[in-house]
């Protein structure tokens, strides 16, 4: 399987594919997902019957801001602009291998980082501007909404944000009539349905396991704790939750616009729910049945669990969220992830242009992850902190990125660079302790992002953190994507019953059958190293948190 467009082919054989290819994109046999992440938004064209084979890419760098008032954001201009760019990318890329323009698709569907708080008016109109899950300005909710409901409501989550408007008695909470998170509203603009992925909804309210619909007993409860602070139930604010395999509308004439405003796009287009960001990296990675996991590493970085019994208690470390399929899931969230190790790699690069000698991103990565594998397995008393934004589980509000030394370690290159790939799961792996102290066990934990493409690194490091077989596949770079496109496959199956109604069967049978991973066994030596720089870690958070107070 390959996450790579099919190359330009080579011989009668593989022109007849090409030529299939064509025809299926010029039928509309496809499927696209788009995912808009933390600094890029990605578009992936596949073949809808069978979505191992992409055809085409397409991607938009961008970044989100932090305001004046101090909170993280993207504009919805930014979304708008975003989403065309990286759908033109991709129409590029279809025309330069097939000589086709797509004008029609089997079925669409969006993705996008999850949580995070977009509230709108009864004309639709944006009341506050986009608050994303990167934002800690949300204690108090969260703490109230925990002990009320006795599970844990994070920081991050939409019921956090909207209850710490009510709570501070934003003007603007009068006039809310939607909440909703990103995906949801990119699909909302594109298919006028107001809807949710029950995977990314659960990142909105708690799910019911039963009825895989917001619980039922938890949304009475919050109604009766804000009474007439808001304007309506919060039944009639939230999407409505839909689970995998379920139409979730159809692309609007203004929805085609908004995506191409060149108007090659027509109307009609089956959309399937969308999803956030950590169910589209289950599905990528084939983690969607029990005893299984992986996790995402991006701009943040999180696990996912799928569980096989409820956890006996509520932990702040663990939020509970599902499957795209409904089924029960701990997440191990943290906001910061990898972001620091890559502002390193672009100082070490921007050394490499000065000295004479400039070399690619990749080839400064490739150098530097190398590095790290000659390094001592503690990393040679070294430490780490990536956190630029706050990091609830490890109790901060802001965040302070530091490399911290005492005088007696070594700094060494190598030793420098394990510890910089050290603290990316460094938090990560303070969650999956308490996961540890809770039995739940792991077959496999797969893993994926852009820091997984240098073979044997990154997989080997996290396999020593998480003391677990980590597996890395060839859609390592690319999940989240594909995997949005993977379930629109999904909706196009079950809409014709060309397929298993089960999400894991259609995975296992349609798409995983032959896919080839690449399994790494915890290292004793890396097992034993890492978690001696993670106690030292946990103990030097406290200078992390005085970072803080004083710069």
């Amino acid at each position: 399987m390959s996450t790579e467009p099919q190359s330009t082919p080579q011989g009668a054989s593989q022109s007849s594919e090409a030529d299939a290819a064509r025809v299926a994109i010029l039928e509309g046999r496809t499927s696209l997902g788009i995912e808009l992440g933390s600094t890029r938004i990605k578009a992936c064209l596949v073949d809808a019957e069978d979505p191992t084979r992409v055809l085409a890419v397409g991607s938009h760098e961008w970044e989100n801001e932090f305001t004046a008032d101090r909170r993280w954001s993207y504009s919805l201009d930014a979304v708008w602009s975003g989403l065309q760019a990286s759908y033109a990318d991709l129409v590029a890329d279809v025309r330069r291998r097939y000589d086709a323009t797509p004008q029609t698709f089997g079925a669409i569907g969006v993705s996008a980082m999850m949580h995070g708080y977009l509230a709108f008016d009864e004309r639709g109109d944006l009341l506050v501007p986009f608050r994303t899950w990167r934002n800690t300005s949300t204690g108090a909710a969260s703490a109230e909404l925990s002990e009320r409901f006795g599970v844990n409501i994070p920081l991050r989550w939409s019921i956090a944000h909207l209850h710490q408007a009510v709570l501070d008695a934003e003007a603007h909470v009068p006039d809310i009539r939607f909440v909703t998170t990103l995906a949801g509203y990119v699909h909302w603009k594109l298919t006028d349905r107001k809807v949710l992925g029950v995977g990314d909804a659960s990142g909105m309210f708690p799910i019911d396991a039963a009825t895989h619909d917001y619980d039922a007993a938890l949304v009475a409860s919050y109604d009766a704790l804000v009474g007439d602070r808001l304007p309506k139930p919060l039944v009639e604010l939230l999407p409505q939750s839909l689970e995998a395999g379920v139409p979730a509308g159809v692309l609007t004439a203004a929805g085609a616009a908004l995506l191409d405003p060149t108007g090659g796009l027509q109307p009609g287009a089956l959309l399937c729910p969308p999803e956030g960001d950590a169910g589209t990296g289950m599905v990528a990675t084939n983690s969607v049945a029990p005893r299984t996991g992986n996790v995402s590493a991006g701009t943040s970085i999180f696990a996912m669990v799928v569980l096989e019994r409820p956890l006996e208690h509520a932990h702040h470390e663990l939020d509970l969220v599902t499957t795209p399929a409904g089924d029960p899931v701990a997440m191990v969230h943290c906001n910061n992830g990898a972001s620091e190790l890559a502002a390193w790699a672009g100082v070490f690069g921007q050394f490499a242009a000065a000295s004479g000698t400039p070399i690619d991103s990749d080839a400064v990565f490739e150098a530097l992850f190398a590095a790290a594998l000659e390094g001592e397995a503690d990393a040679g008393g070294l430490l780490a902190y990536n956190h630029l934004a706050g990091e609830p589980i490890a109790g901060l509000t802001e965040g302070r990125p530091l490399v911290v030394r005492t005088p007696d370690s070594r700094l060494t290159l190598p030793n420098f660079m394990r510890a910089q790939l050290y603290g990316v799961f460094g938090t990560l792996a303070l969650g999956m302790r308490v996961l540890d102290g809770e039995g739940v066990e792991l077959d496999r934990m797969f893993a994926h992002g852009g820091m997984f493409r240098t073979a044997g690194v990154a997989q080997r490091f996290l396999a020593g953190a998480l003391d677990a077989p980590v597996a890395v596949g060839e859609t390592a770079s690319e999940g989240g994507a594909w995997g949005i496109a993977v379930l629109a496959s999904y909706l196009t199956a079950a809409s014709a019953h060309d397929g298993p109604t089960d999400l894991g069967t259609y995975l296992n049978d349609r798409v995983f059958a032959d896919a080839g991973f690449t399994t790494a066994d915890p290292d004793p030596a890396d097992v034993a190293g890492f978690a001696a720089y993670l106690d030292r870690y946990r103990a030097g958070l406290a200078a992390e948190a005085a970072a803080v107070d004083a710069l």
